[in-house]
């Protein structure tokens, strides 16, 4: 079977994006077949497996599936590459429109012309703070700010929210010290979260900057994670450590967001897509449909 993909990433984390709008799919074998282009040794090697779709909500949809095959809620970094697939794809009219996700309907905005959209802008929204919107067990619904947290041998402080993504975040004095392939799948499955959660360290470099390390549930670590990324200048608000509707940049390992969090309670994101490939991908399984 022949599918015809598209390689994209926003600061380094990469997608295979397909387009269900214009090619009929099965929608059954969208988990396996996250899985399979995934594979770098077998598959094309990605993050994961990104739907674009329609959408009665929206002008377009999208839906995210994790390279275990596993389904997402929302990517920042998703989103900007599909808006830009879809400005330069003519499946929508104008630069500034809706996107249809698991989590939200958002609104972006695309910056270029037709041929070439290099930047994009994304309101994800008002980020959830309680508790049981993350979801975290606990005794109470308050919200999460420096919980004490203790994981293997470590003890941490937690700051929890939601946005887009369930989001555990952790400041810590050296990025490079981080202790996220030691605790990053520990923490994303600890029962404490019973729909797991996206873990992220936080670096404060000053009241305007900072650097984030993310392990994403359902991809371990990536480049870069958007959501995580605006989440984590959300906790840098919370904990008194950044001004709300500061303009924040966020040093990924695959680049830099412009993120704030703005007094309209929404967070703004803004950074690049950038498209790899477009080819064929052979597989196995019978997943366009006659």
């Amino acid at each position: 079977m022949k599918i015809p993909f598209t390689k994209m990433h926003g600061i380094g984390n990469s997608y295979i994006y397909i387009n269900a709008i214009t090619h009929e799919f099965d929608a059954s074998t969208f988990n396996e077949l996250a899985k399979d282009v995934s594979n770098v040794h077998t598959g094309i090697g990605s993050d994961g497996l990104i739907v674009i779709h329609s959408s009665d909500a929206a002008e377009i949809g999208m839906r995210i599936f994790n390279k275990d095959g596993s389904e997402g809620q929302s990517c920042g970094n998703g989103l900007r590459c599909a808006a830009k697939y879809a400005y330069e794809h003519q499946l929508v009219a104008s630069s500034l429109f809706q996107i249809e996700t698991k989590a939200a309907i958002v609104t972006v905005e695309v910056y270029g012309d037709r041929a070439c959209i290099d930047r994009v802008t994304v309101n994800l929204g008002s980020p959830s703070l309680n508790r049981s919107s993350i979801p975290m067990i606990g005794p109470d619904d308050n919200q999460v700010i420096a919980e004490r947290f203790d994981v293997a041998s470590h003890a941490l402080n937690v700051t929890g929210l939601f946005l887009g993504n369930p989001n555990a975040l952790f400041f810590v004095e050296a990025i490079e010290e981080a202790p996220i392939h030691e605790l990053g799948a520990l923490i994303t499955d600890d029962p404490r979260f019973p729909d797991r959660v996206n873990v992220g360290f936080i670096e404060i470099i000053s009241r305007n900057e900072m650097k984030y390390s993310v392990w994403e549930r359902g991809s371990g670590v990536t480049e870069a994670c958007g959501t995580g990324a605006s989440a984590a200048v959300v906790a840098a608000v919370l904990n008194g450590f950044i001004d709300k509707g500061t303009d924040v940049t966020v040093h990924l390992s695959g680049g830099d967001l412009d993120i704030q969090w703005a007094d309209d309670d929404h967070v703004w994101m803004t950074g690049p897509a950038v498209t790899t490939i477009q080819g064929v991908f052979y597989w196995k399984r019978q997943a366009l449909k006659e």
